[in-house]
């Protein structure tokens, strides 16, 4: 491996080839759905031979080489020699895997496993046209030049291959004068370097015998150009003359005839061959006339002619516009940026107690300032959910595949932007959800038939921005989901006793699959059964601050909504007090805030619960479980009482004061505060005081 490399080109290849294999692994699931699609088979064809153009300039072998076959089957499929099975498509896969593979062991920097020979084999057995499939009208001279180099990029011919096709011309017309090449050709065979080349008449009589006589003579206008006698007198390429150029048209119809429909090297992103490099040279005059004609100031001499070319040359760097960043970089400008918002929310703070109308006006103009810094810094995070969607049409093609199943998979709002560490984060629990739509949710093809659907199953993941926050939703068109079947099973786990199963609600029935070790499948598989994928899910959702709820209908499907913030790094918060502590409630899980009477509160079961708008919300009083009371445990006559949210439960938390609404910067808790139940973080409060971020899900569940 040539790790010895320029370090810069070798990252420019992984940023280039990881964005292509990302993109090649939908493209191979689309191509299965729309096996015909020519812009599609391109496309693919033209990945794998980026990829492979770039590991063969880092000498990385054993990349080259799975590239190199798996474009070669997409030479043949393009050229319409094979069709798209799924037989082929599996190869293809496990050969991409394979270039995955080898592709992150080239950015860990350790040395690349070779694709097993098995799989090459296979790969190069499906770049053999099939053989009903080969075209009767394809000339037999042409065929066996074709397999001679199966392995020929673009659709390049060599010098030997032109001079077969030559004699091959001359022979089957005896009739034709026979052009005095004959000892040339020999030459050209042998490989002598100067006497491989084609007169113009042997070119001519090539042409007219392909396309039919005249076609490609010189026009009359060409040819009574003054001067044109002296311009045949350098020595000639394989083009012949430069009175006898031909269009870019008629030369890749020249090639099609040569090597099929799609065999020019023009269509795979390749290097156009010898004859049309000749045509720029030839040309000056012609392209300059457009420039010169509608510029009379032009005129006078050559100079002013020349000189409209010369500021795109000047201008041509300007057309790079990235750069790249390290992201721990970006990491430090966000952390950065966190630290001037606490000082912006100290200084308005003191603003406010200040009379000063210049310290407001200053503070007001910091407001406007950081508010835009911070934005501006979290669209540099910011990365499209793309990224994470991409991975899915192989997972659901592959889960469906081993099932049995005909899934299609349906994807909205790819573009959505979020935090580049939430794109991280949310990449496992989304394959979580889609592997448990497509395993619980989509029924058998039969089955489906039998219920009067179509056999095709759809799962459809969406994204879109709501405020800060994006939702994420996961539907299926499958069976939907038993609140009695899951009752059941919550009583045989020992989750409920009987009593308590039979009052849940079917919301809460439907929640229950992000139990612990709670399961609806009775034989283990290696796709699920085990209960341990959604209860991953819901505690790395818990993480993100994030929250769950779950919708179903027997019969018709189930959905997963899924409730994240922008961004980690600042969090929107309500800030309250209890006693003389502050503490930071996310205002993601506040519902609604009101002031209550606590005398006309209700027993339910022994809990202390308030109705409003009659629903009934059990009601905590959080001061006894954070704050060290010295006082009495007398109920205050009124109170402040703020509604919270996880999921679909709803519960209200009696607080002292309300502060008001409050941008904070988490900061992870120090050593002997890890791990505290019910504490996110801490932040900074304008008034300079630290203040505990509550993590409602943990708080709740330790203390309630």
């Amino acid at each position: 491996m040539a790790f010895d490399a320029d370090d810069e080109i070798l990252q420019d290849f992984l940023v280039e080839a990881g964005e292509i294999l990302e993109k090649l692994s939908e493209q191979l699931v689309d191509l299965e759905q729309h096996p015909d699609d020519s812009d599609l088979l391109n496309a693919i064809f033209r990945g794998f031979h980026t990829v492979k153009g770039g590991a063969g300039f880092l000498q990385l072998d054993a990349l080259v080489n799975c590239c190199h076959s798996a474009e070669n089957v997409f030479d043949i499929l393009r050229n319409h020699k094979r069709k798209v099975d799924s037989e082929l498509m599996d190869v293809v896969l496990e050969a991409l895997d394979n270039v995955n593979a080898m592709f992150e062991q080239v950015r860990n920097n350790e040395e690349l496993t070779p694709a097993p020979d098995a799989l090459i084999a296979a790969l190069d057995a499906l770049a053999r046209p099939e053989a009903e499939s080969a075209s009767p009208a394809t000339a037999p001279q042409q065929e066996q030049a074709k397999d001679d180099n199966p392995n020929e990029d673009g659709g390049d011919i060599t010098d030997d291959e032109f001079e077969k096709l030559l004699d091959a011309l001359h022979d089957d017309q005896p009739g034709e004068p026979s052009p005095p090449a004959s000892p040339d050709a020999g030459a050209g065979k042998n490989g002598s370097s100067g006497d491989d080349e084609i007169s113009d008449d042997e070119f001519e009589a090539l042409l007219d015998q392909l396309h039919g006589k005249g076609q490609f003579a010189g026009t009359p206008a060409e040819d009574e150009i003054p001067g044109k006698e002296d311009e045949k007198q350098p020595p000639k390429t394989e083009t012949g003359g430069s009175d006898d150029l031909i269009t870019d048209d008629e030369f890749e119809k020249l090639l099609d005839d040569l090597h099929g429909k799609g065999g020019s090297p023009t269509i795979g992103g390749q290097p156009a061959a010898q004859p049309k490099t000749e045509k720029p040279k030839a040309e000056p005059p012609k392209a300059e006339k457009p420039k010169e004609e509608p510029k009379p100031a032009d005129k006078p001499g050559t100079k002013d002619s020349v000189a409209p070319a010369m500021p795109a040359r000047e201008h041509a760097p300007a057309a790079e516009t990235t750069v790249r960043v390290d992201t721990k970089r970006l990491d430090d400008i966000m952390n950065m940026v966190g630290e001037l918002v606490l000082v912006r929310n100290r200084l308005q703070r003191l603003g406010a107690a200040s009379e000063d109308e210049h310290m407001h006006k200053a503070v007001s103009n910091l407001d406007v300032v950081t508010t835009d810094l911070q934005s501006a810094v979290m669209q540099t995070r910011m990365q499209p959910i793309k990224k994470v969607f991409g991975r899915f049409p192989r997972v659901v093609r592959d889960l469906a595949r081993s099932l049995k199943k005909e899934v299609n998979l349906v994807m909205h709002g790819e573009e959505t932007d979020l935090d580049k560490n939430l794109v991280e984060a949310l990449s496992d629990p989304l394959v979580h959800l889609v592997r448990n739509s497509v395993d619980h949710g989509i029924e058998a093809p039969d089955v489906r038939e039998k219920a009067g659907k179509p056999r095709q199953g759809t799962v459809t993941l969406s994204a879109e921005q709501e405020g800060d926050h994006i939702l994420l939703s996961i539907d299926d068109d499958g069976a939907g989901m038993d609140p009695e079947v899951l009752r059941r099973k919550a009583v045989e786990k020992g989750i409920y006793d009987q009593d308590a199963a039979d009052r849940l609600t079917n919301t809460e029935c439907y929640n229950l699959i992000f139990a612990a070790g709670f399961s609806t499948k009775d034989q283990i598989s290696d796709v699920s059964g085990r209960g341990v994928g959604m209860d991953v899910v819901k505690t790395k959702i818990g993480q993100l601050n994030g929250q769950l709820s779950v919708e179903s209908a027997m019969g018709k499907g189930s959905r997963i909504i899924i409730k994240v913030p922008l961004t980690l790094a600042i969090m929107p918060t309500l800030m309250i007090m209890l006693g003389d502590q502050s503490f930071a409630l996310p205002l993601v899980n506040v519902v609604e805030i009101f002031h209550l009477d606590l005398t006309k509160t209700n027993i339910v079961d022994g809990r202390e619960c308030i109705v409003v708008r009659e629903k009934v919300f059990p009601l905590f009083h959080v001061k006894r479980w954070l704050v060290r009371d010295k006082g009495s445990r007398e109920v205050p006559a009124n109170a402040h009482v703020v509604i919270v949210a996880m999921g679909t439960k709803q519960v209200g938390f009696v607080v002292d004061q309300l502060v008001g609404q409050e941008e904070v910067v988490i900061k992870p808790l120090g050593r002997a505060l890890q791990g505290t139940p019910g504490m996110a973080g801490a932040t900074i409060t304008g008034d300079g005081r630290i203040a505990l971020i509550i993590d409602v899900p943990s708080l709740l569940q330790h203390y309630g």
